[in-house]
């Protein structure tokens, strides 16, 4: 039977569609995708696979939504492997992420409003149903092309010349090789089952673990004085190597550098590579607070079931009160017997009285004013390990800064004016920079805050990013460094860091100085001489 020219514009459509479905690529930094004309692999094996079984594909039906529901897993595949890398920074690990979709689902409940999730959850269903529909319709219009003599040459020929095609590129390794080839989808999915082989045999993964540095010092240069180890969420070195953002944060940076030099202190500043991107906070905690790289949930959980010298040990040893300020922790944290604090103040422990922000919603502001109550309460000097809420994804909306201290820690701590504002501004989720601008913003004036409060003794801080922003904000291939910048008046503190990288100011400079894991024994060497 002759195929018309409709018939034959079908076809092509159709092998065209299934092409473009495992070939996309992500439109950055939006969850979008586009075609850029690029082959995939495993549609021209597919094709092939359909020409070569053309009597029984064209007959079952089963078979075809079989495919079709295969299809769509590889379709999944493909969108996971581009947009995870485009906005979030780094590959999918579908077995470790899996234990966190929880959280993120309790995070977007309460970061977006009702009616916009429910509107994602119909667009999603929607797009699935067309997607299985159209894909079904495709390998139907293949499978019947088939049946005829002519056509199924044409399918062969086609689909051949495109394998052969890859294999010759692939075996020269020839590069930005025409026609190009999209990177294969089964892969991915083969890589997640490595994943799954590996976290189900855990003692390969303590093998891995290194054995501790030496964490040892007697902090002669902080004697006296409270340490604070602040995290900033979020707080990534694309806050310093954007144009915009640097011309957005140069008031406000501004703004804290005078308020340091205001209450009689310096600041030295330099970056590191933090273990994780976009997101996992705890690993960056971790290496940093037990000097071993920990950048996946293997290393992570194996640490810390333990018995390992920290940084709070560490401070203990020398009579410092030991204080883990969490307000994000909201769960019983038993392993967090890791680090040894003397005293952890979670979520409920704080006591926030006031109007909730987001997924995050105690206000860093008043989880500072809470530490100086904490610090004023206490005869002896306090290290407090603190990791911020306010900033973090999807950076809004933004707590307004209070200037009356006392007034934060009341169920009343913003004028109803000033609050509703706030509380509508949500984040734009097509463009979240400015978002994390004002985030950003608030971080440096709450902390300008705290350290014009009236002190008991002196302090040093240390502020220090836990990871770049997604990249949906940091954008593709970013470092993954974050600044870190220590606030102290004693000058041999701050002169020992500069022998070790750190420049004068909050501005970092390159290259980063190590690994957030190696800034351990810096701080240690600067805080004083060798030896418990």
């Amino acid at each position: 039977m002759t195929r018309t020219w409709r018939q034959w514009a079908a076809l092509v459509a159709a092998l065209l569609f299934l092409d473009a479905s495992l070939s996309f690529e992500n439109l950055w930094p939006t969850p979008a995708v586009r075609w850029n004309g690029a082959i995939s692999i495993e549609a021209a094996v597919c094709v092939l696979g359909l020409a070569a079984t053309w009597r029984w594909a064209s007959a079952s039906r089963a078979w075809l939504r079989s495919l079709s529901v295969i299809w769509i897993a590889l379709v999944i595949g493909r969108y996971a492997d581009v947009t995870a890398p485009a906005l979030y920074g780094r590959d999918v690990n579908l077995y470790w992420d899996a234990r966190y979709l929880p959280d993120v689902a309790a995070m977007l409940a309460t970061a977006a409003s009702a009616w916009l999730l429910l509107a994602a959850l119909l667009v999603i269903a929607l797009t699935l149903l067309v997607l299985y529909t159209v894909v079904r319709w495709a390998l139907g219009q293949v499978a019947r092309a088939a049946a005829n003599p002519l056509e199924r040459r044409v399918l062969v020929g086609l689909a051949t010349a495109a394998i052969a095609l890859f294999a010759v590129q692939s075996l020269w390794a020839l590069p930005a090789a025409k026609p190009h080839f999209s990177t294969a989808v089964t892969p991915m999915y083969a890589r997640q089952a490595r994943f799954i082989v590996n976290a189900l045999a855990p003692s390969t993964g303590r093998m891995r673990i290194p054995s501790s540095p030496p964490i040892e010092s007697d902090l002669r240069f902080v004697k006296g004085a409270d340490v604070l180890l602040i995290f900033i969420e979020s707080y990534g070195a694309v806050s310093f190597d954007r144009p915009a953002f640097v011309t957005d944060l140069a008031s406000s940076r501004l703004g804290l550098e005078k308020t340091i030099h205001a209450t009689g202190r310096e600041v030295v500043s330099a970056f590191v590579e933090s273990p994780t991107f976009g997101g996992s906070s705890w690993f960056a905690h971790l290496s940093l607070l037990s000097g071993i790289d920990a950048r996946d949930p293997e290393t992570n959980t194996l640490l810390m079931t333990e018995k390992r010298d920290t940084l709070v040990t560490a401070f203990a040893r020398h009579g410092f009160r030991t204080i883990g300020v969490l307000p994000g922790l909201k769960k019983s944290w038993p392993e967090g017997a890791f680090y040894g604090f003397d005293e952890v103040y979670d979520a409920k422990r704080l006591h926030y009285p006031g109007p909730w922000f987001g997924w995050f919603e105690i206000p860093d502001q008043f989880t500072l004013a809470r530490i100086d109550e904490v610090v004023h309460d206490s005869d002896s000097p306090s290290f407090i390990f603190f990791p911020t809420l306010s900033t973090h994804f999807p950076f809004g909306p933004t707590p307004p800064y209070q200037t009356d201290w006392q007034r934060v820690l009341t169920d009343d701590p913003y004028d109803s004016r000033i609050l509703y504002q706030a509380l509508g501004d949500e984040p734009d989720w097509r463009n979240l920079g400015p978002s994390y601008v004002q985030a950003v913003r608030y971080a440096y004036e709450s902390i300008g805050g705290y350290l014009r409060q009236p002190a008991k003794r002196d302090f040093v801080a240390i502020l220090i990013g836990d990871h770049q922003p997604p990249a949906a904000v940091s954008g593709t291939g970013a470092r993954w460094d974050v600044p870190v910048h220590v606030i102290a008046s004693r000058r041999e503190i701050l002169e020992r860091l500069q022998g070790r990288g750190f420049e004068v100011g909050l501005t970092p400079t390159r290259p980063s100085i190590g690994r957030m894991d190696q800034l351990l024994p810096v701080l240690l060497g600067a805080f004083g001489m060798p030896g418990s």
